[in-house]
């Protein structure tokens, strides 16, 4: 729920909220920790029909001290998840040899149940990029979902000696 300080715009995003159940676009909500800061977050819900590549709940370890999960686990997750077609498809092991885009859209908070979305977007001779979609659920309970990070990673099959091989797929 967003913090009440009395002005008209509050009203009318808890009006909304009330009638439709998500907040206007761009409005802008308590963090739920100690810092009291805002975060303009837009309501989502998780892809129908689709399960996540990776779920995963951070814990007070992989927070900064201000409550805000560190940037680089969520990388790390994210690099786990792409890796996961990545292998399906190329049959065997590959290496991440480019991370062609990553965006932070909202930040992720201890107690979030995060969902990774992975897919296959383009397969070369020897190469496999794939899209990541990272989502929050800040409170499960109510359904609270947000979609935190968006991107695209590109991965190579490699063979035992760790040299570039062709994917699989494509033999």
């Amino acid at each position: 729920m967003p913090r009440s300080t009395g002005c008209t715009r509050d009203t009318e995003v808890t009006a909304r909220i009330e009638e439709c159940g998500v907040p206007p676009k761009g409005t802008s909500f308590g963090r739920g920790t100690e810092s009291g800061g805002h975060v303009n977050a837009e309501m989502t819900g998780l892809p129908a029909g689709k399960e996540p590549t990776l779920r995963v709940i951070p814990m007070p370890s992989d927070a900064s001290h201000t409550g805000d999960i560190f940037g680089g686990w969520i990388m790390s997750q994210v690099d786990l998840a792409g890796s996961i077609p990545a292998v399906r498809l190329a049959k065997g092991r590959v290496a991440t040899v480019a991370v062609n885009s990553f965006v932070f859209r909202q930040p992720v908070f201890v107690g979030d149940v995060v969902s990774f979305y992975a897919d296959v977007v383009k397969v070369g001779r020897t190469s496999i990029t794939v899209d990541v979609t990272v989502y929050a659920q800040r409170r499960p309970d109510r359904e609270e979902c947000v979609k935190v990070t968006e991107a695209v990673l590109t991965y190579v099959a490699v063979d035992s000696n760790r040299k570039p091989r062709v994917v699989s797929a494509q033999q």
